[in-house]
Formats: structure tokens, C-alpha cells, sequence
């Protein structure tokens, strides 16, 4: 889907937000999933909702995902995604110098 995310080429911040708010889609449309996010990252749910967009909320998703490999796997593949697409956004979120 994301072809410089696929190939494991450096993303952009743009794209970077991207997989992380598909991230954080997949993990809200399961409940247990949700909540193994939220008890984890100690996020409640209303700062869920009015953090949403933040890069600390996408970041946290990202973690979350990276994390557990099963959980992963089965992302990246519902997005068609490279599992080293993860950590490429991750970390292009995770840099200081680009807010």
C-alpha cells in the first residue's frame, strides 16, 4: 500500500503518521485489543479520544504493535504492509527534529 514503507526506505513524517493512525484503527476495532492498549500504556480513554492525532498517542500505537510479534505480523499483513514498516515509522515519529 505505502510503497516506501513496503520497500523499507525511509518514510516521511506523513507517512509515518499514516501507518501509525492505521495502527491505532486496528487496535480500536477490537475491544480486547483496546483494552490490553490502554491498561499497557496507561492511556485512559478519554485522553484517547482528545489525543488522538498527537505523535505521543500514534507513537504509543506503534510501540504497542512493535512489541508483540503475532499482534505485528497480523497488522502488517491487514495493511499489506512490510513488518519493518512498523519500526521505520516509529522512528521517524520518535525523532526530535521533526516537529
Amino acid at each position: 500500500m505505502l510503497k516506501s514503507a513496503q520497500r523499507g526506505h525511509p518514510v516521511d513524517r506523513e507517512t509515518a503518521e499514516t501507518i501509525a493512525a492505521q495502527g491505532l484503527a486496528f487496535l480500536t476495532a477490537d475491544a480486547r485489543r483496546l483494552q490490553r492498549f490502554l491498561a499497557l500504556t496507561g492511556i485512559a480513554p478519554a485522553d484517547l479520544k482528545r489525543r488522538l492525532g498527537s505523535r505521543e498517542v500514534l507513537a504509543a500505537a506503534l510501540s504497542f504493535l512493535a512489541a508483540d510479534e503475532s499482534l505485528l505480523l497480523t497488522f502488517a499483513a491487514d495493511r499489506h504492509l512490510a513488518p519493518t514498516a512498523i519500526a521505520t515509522a516509529l522512528a521517524r515519529l520518535d525523532r526530535v527534529d521533526d516537529q
